[in-house]
């Protein structure tokens, strides 16, 4: 985002990164400098980080979790940050939405924001009657609204909030084990589907 707000990439970073980082002309820079209409945001989860104790070269294996330098893990003093859910790399941390829509407000010079994806997923159930019953789905767009709600006061531009999925769907690596949609879908039944409790409760919501 640096690039497209200020017309280069933070000296931090390319302190970090070096020569991976393209150089920008005078003319370059002004050219992608505010060269975007919004900032689609995905967001699921945060985790905490702290610097690495022992600094990686970032010249071996380079990637992006090599460039920052920072070990992220969900726990602190024994205690996960939040929930679990059906993915295991996703806890429900509903304030560290708010926490980036802030940083990116204060960062990014409060850009037109749409959060594109947001959402969790739940262990894939052959059984209709528990899968459409997903009141930690409920919960969990509940409390992030709240949070997108108090980010608003705060007096950032979010547009637009779309929930992660409309339907249960084929998953990357995990295929058909998990399940992020707010209609259920029986795979084994011509693909029939059913509203879950989240989305009888995201109408509830809109009608409002």
């Amino acid at each position: 985002m640096s690039p497209l707000t200020y017309g280069d990439y933070p000296e931090n970073m390319r302190k970090l990164v070096g020569s991976r980082l393209p150089n920008f002309t005078a003319e370059e820079a002004e050219m992608v400098k505010g060269s975007f209409d919004f900032l689609g945001l995905n967001y699921y989860t945060s985790t905490y980080a702290r610097n690495k104790i022992t600094p990686v070269d970032n010249n071996l294996n380079p990637r992006y979790s090599t460039d920052s330098q920072v070990t992220q893990t969900p726990l602190r003093n024994g205690k996960f940050i939040g929930e679990p859910t059906g993915s295991s790399n996703i806890l429900v941390v509903p304030r560290g939405l708010r926490n980036l829509l802030v940083y990116a407000k204060e960062k990014y010079d409060n850009p037109i924001i749409y959060i594109t994806e947001n959402g969790m997923s739940d262990i894939n159930t052959r059984a209709v009657e528990p899968g459409v019953n997903d009141i930690q789905r409920v919960n969990f767009h509940r409390r992030h609204l709240l949070m997108l709600n108090d980010a608003l006061k705060d007096g950032v531009k979010v547009k637009g909030y779309l929930a992660w999925s409309l339907l249960d769907n084929f998953e990357w690596a995990s295929g058909y084990t998990q399940r992020f949609g707010l209609n259920y879908i029986d795979f084994e039944n011509n693909l029939k589907r059913y509203p879950k409790r989240s989305a009888l409760w995201f109408k509830q919501f809109l009608l409002q």
